[in-house]
């Protein structure tokens, strides 16, 4: 059979969905190395670039629980060729944008479309492949992807601002998300799910409006905007027990499993985003590479994250998803505190970077991997989005929140702009992370799953990937 709910089919579809992985890591990177290009094109200063990188962040993290539960209710694969269409719209606005202002409304566009898209890429993820290795397999090409988008994005980046000038990385986003689209209709399932009608009008507005706010309380340090982002959010706590089908039930949240899973999540990314960024800036900064060079400086990690990546299902078969995600979590502990300790104001990428990085990269899909099974192992069929909308949610706010407060550690702690202050700086911010990893090691032992299911039939178990 080699249709899509063949194995050809399956393993098409796997390919499709690992590579939207791949656009929308190596998005983010590609802007942050043209921003200064842009901003020199642009006449922008460097308050309004940061809301060039930022208008992205606050609508991909506002969106990402909405996009999950509407691909349930909508159909998944709907729903995802949608957002990649709205993607490929706002990248071609962004590649044609006269001012700061238009690009910085592309950008939005662009997060809104990347949630709408991740979300439903990681729930038809889980259809795809049914709990257990063929799931942990898959989630390690994500996690693969992940790992990979960040230096290719960097490098291309550099490459494309080079020689064909910023516009060209918004226009690389319309061709390959327009590719991807044209792919989904043929490799992935459009049947619809058959959700019951009806849908949580008030609990969509006051979570995307609280998720949202509080997404730009964390990049723009704004007390108001987070008190009034936790205001709506505890009334979209209150919405949801009176809703006749609420965004998120609340038994859902009541899950031992997927709460734990959502915290370690947000946990590793508090530490391993803020660190890309924090050893490209001292790369670049006190060993005065180039920003290619300084990508490239992270492409070992990258392929101990694409080698390791395959394995981790095998290590979850062997110890048990609890003892891999801790081992996972030990590993981010030690290869941060290695980090930190290993900077110098005169050291080289050598001495300094690549030992360690090795360690994280042998970490991250390990922890990626063990927590996205974790949040999963307790969804049903019809819960696939939101389950994709929760763990995405939870470890976008770790990544907002994670380079918040390790920025704001390594520039407190800087004072001066020589390398010597500097350095200090990037150790105080990257002890900072391997205290949060430390943490998240910690809390990963008291993971629970609940015991299988008795086995049903084969026939019982079949859905519509769509």
């Amino acid at each position: 059979m080699s249709g899509p709910g063949g194995p050809r089919g399956t393993q098409g579809a796997l390919g499709l969905l690992a590579a939207t992985q791949l656009l929308m890591i190596m998005d983010t990177a590609i802007v942050n190395v043209a921003l200064p290009s842009v901003g020199d094109d642009l006449d922008a200063g460097s308050a309004a670039l940061s809301w060039v990188a930022n208008a992205y962040l606050i609508t991909f993290g506002g969106l990402l629980l909405l996009g999950g539960r509407a691909a349930d209710l909508l159909g998944h694969r709907r729903l995802f060729t949608a957002g990649l269409a709205l993607l490929a719209a706002a990248s071609a606005a962004g590649g044609l944008a006269p001012s700061t202002g238009a690009l910085i409304a592309a950008r939005a566009a662009q997060g809104a479309g990347a949630a709408l898209a991740a979300a439903a890429a990681f729930a038809l993820l889980l259809i795809h492949f049914p709990d257990g290795p063929a799931r942990h397999r898959a989630l390690g090409a994500f996690a693969a992807m992940g790992g990979l988008g960040g230096v290719l994005g960097t490098v291309l980046g550099g490459v494309l601002t080079d020689l064909l000038g910023w516009r060209s990385t918004f226009w690389l986003n319309v061709a390959v998300a327009a590719v991807l689209g044209l792919l989904a209709l043929r490799l992935l399932n459009g049947g619809t799910r058959g959700a019951e009608p009806g849908f949580d009008l008030l609990g969509a507005l006051t979570a995307t409006g609280g998720l949202g706010l509080v997404a730009y309380a964390l990049v723009d340090r704004s007390l108001p905007a987070g008190a009034a982002g936790l205001a709506l959010l505890a009334a979209f706590a209150v919405v949801e027990t009176r809703a006749a089908r609420p965004l998120v039930p609340p038994a859902v949240l009541k899950r031992p499993a997927l709460r734990l899973a959502g915290g370690l999540g947000a946990l590793a990314q508090m530490a391993l985003f803020p660190m890309f960024f924090l050893v490209s800036l001292y790369l670049q900064t006190v060993l005065e590479q180039s920003p290619l060079a300084g990508g490239l400086g992270l492409l070992p990690l990258s392929l101990v994250v694409v080698a390791t990546a395959p394995l981790t299902g095998r290590l979850i078969q062997r110890l048990g998803l609890g003892r891999t995600m801790t081992a996972g979590f030990a590993l981010l502990f030690a290869g941060m505190l290695w980090l930190a300790l290993s900077l110098s104001a005169h050291g080289t990428f050598a001495t300094t970077v690549l030992a360690p990085s090795l360690v994280l990269g042998a970490a991250l899909p390990l922890v990626m991997v063990t927590t996205n099974v974790a949040a999963a192992a307790e969804a049903a069929p019809e819960e696939t989005g939101l389950a994709s909308g929760l763990i995405n949610t939870s470890q976008q706010f770790g990544s907002v929140l994670g380079l918040a407060v390790l920025v704001s550690v390594a520039t407190t702690r800087t004072g001066t702009a020589t390398p010597q202050a500097e350095t200090a700086g990037f150790q105080a911010a990257l002890l900072v992370g391997a205290a949060f990893a430390a943490a998240a090691a910690l809390l990963s032992v008291r993971l629970r799953l609940p015991a299988p299911a008795p086995a049903t039939p084969r026939q019982d178990r079949v859905g519509d990937p769509r």
